[in-house]
């Protein structure tokens, strides 16, 4: 028996019941993939049915405002994603009748969708041969055939995207994908795979040369960025704050935060430094919130952040009541933050 008929006996005993799995409708196979890029399908779910309850076509995604895209994103983090989720909605909308590309050629050049994505919806929604790479099916590949390429190497992603267009099972390409990624993800899983009751361990070049624990083989990392967050609350005469909204092309692009200064902050220059960002605001009171720092860890930096409650005697001109702060679409740090209030 082959390798591809093997994962898609094991596949069809052991799939899990999701959502998306009911459906061929490329927006709903497109929704889906785009949640679970940098996400795990136990916490994705429930955004996908989120999603799918408030925009159940791709014309209501397009017609929403990004404000409430970013809310519904709101925790899922890698926050580029939603808008390009929500540009392309647009786009397809506005300039394909709302018809989505039915070839990989096709989707491959719309905006958040690369190789994989775009094998995904093919092969799911079209039936087209295209395989999927993914982390799982790179962890499969690298195990059971013994490749100790670097996956994040530009010689590693060519080589496995060409060694799983080799061995796809071409008559049930919709049904292989699914099942060789969901096989990475529940049986030859990153830690502790279950190799015991695996139907591929006859033949396993990592389980017969003792490298399951090390396969695969992944270049190491960007060094982690160390950065300061300080969080002015400012709380003025009525009992009202402020949100600003992040622009430029950083982290959290377009959520909404306190005032932040990004500095080495204490409670002596804390007096001197809020001015950096709130300049107009006539401070009477400091009250640091947090002593230890909240540390938030994102893929390339660290934040150590901190909030400062601010006290003014004046009005702020665009004050929100604290109530309306759950409106905002904000990154998880000041949502679990409000939560405490």
């Amino acid at each position: 028996m082959t390798f591809s008929q093997k994962i898609l006996d094991w596949y069809t005993l052991n799939k899990r019941s999701l959502p998306w799995r009911n459906t061929v409708n490329p927006y709903k196979i497109w929704l889906s993939e785009i949640m679970l890029q940098q996400t795990r399908v136990a916490q994705g779910t429930s955004y996908y049915l989120s999603f799918e309850k408030h925009f159940p076509t791709i014309f209501d995604l397009a017609n929403a405002s990004e404000e409430k895209v970013l809310k519904l994103w709101q925790g899922l983090g890698y926050y580029s994603r939603a808008r390009n989720l929500h540009f392309t909605a647009k786009h397809i909308v506005n300039n394909l009748n709302g018809e989505f590309p039915n070839t990989y050629k096709e989707l491959v050049k719309l905006k958040g969708v690369g190789d994989y994505t775009a094998s995904a919806i093919a092969s799911i929604s079209f039936n087209e041969q295209q395989a999927v790479v993914d982390g799982n099916v790179y962890r499969v590949l690298a195990r059971y055939y013994g490749v100790d390429l670097p996956i994040n190497s530009t010689e590693g992603v060519k080589y496995f995207k060409k060694l799983a267009t080799e061995v796809m099972h071409t008559s049930n390409i919709r049904d292989y994908n699914q099942g060789i990624m969901e096989f990475g993800a529940l049986q030859c899983s990153p830690k502790k795979p279950n190799c015991n009751t695996c139907p591929l361990s006859s033949s396993c070049v990592a389980l017969e040369k003792n490298l399951v624990s090390t396969l695969p083989i992944k270049l190491k990392k960007t060094k982690i960025k160390k950065r300061n967050f300080n969080y002015l609350v400012v709380v003025d005469a009525v009992g009202n704050t402020m949100l600003q909204q992040r622009k430029g092309k950083g982290i959290w692009q377009n959520l909404y935060e306190f005032p932040l200064l990004e500095d080495e902050v204490n409670e002596t220059n804390i007096k001197e430094l809020y001015a950096k960002v709130l300049p107009k605001v006539e401070v009477k009171s400091f009250t640091l919130y947090n002593k230890d720092a909240i540390v938030h860890k994102l893929s390339h930096q660290h934040l150590y952040t901190h909030f400062w409650i601010l006290h003014t005697n004046a009005i702020l001109e665009d004050g929100i009541t604290f109530s309306e702060l759950k409106k905002y679409p904000v990154p998880v740090l000041i949502a679990d933050y409000i939560k405490t209030l």
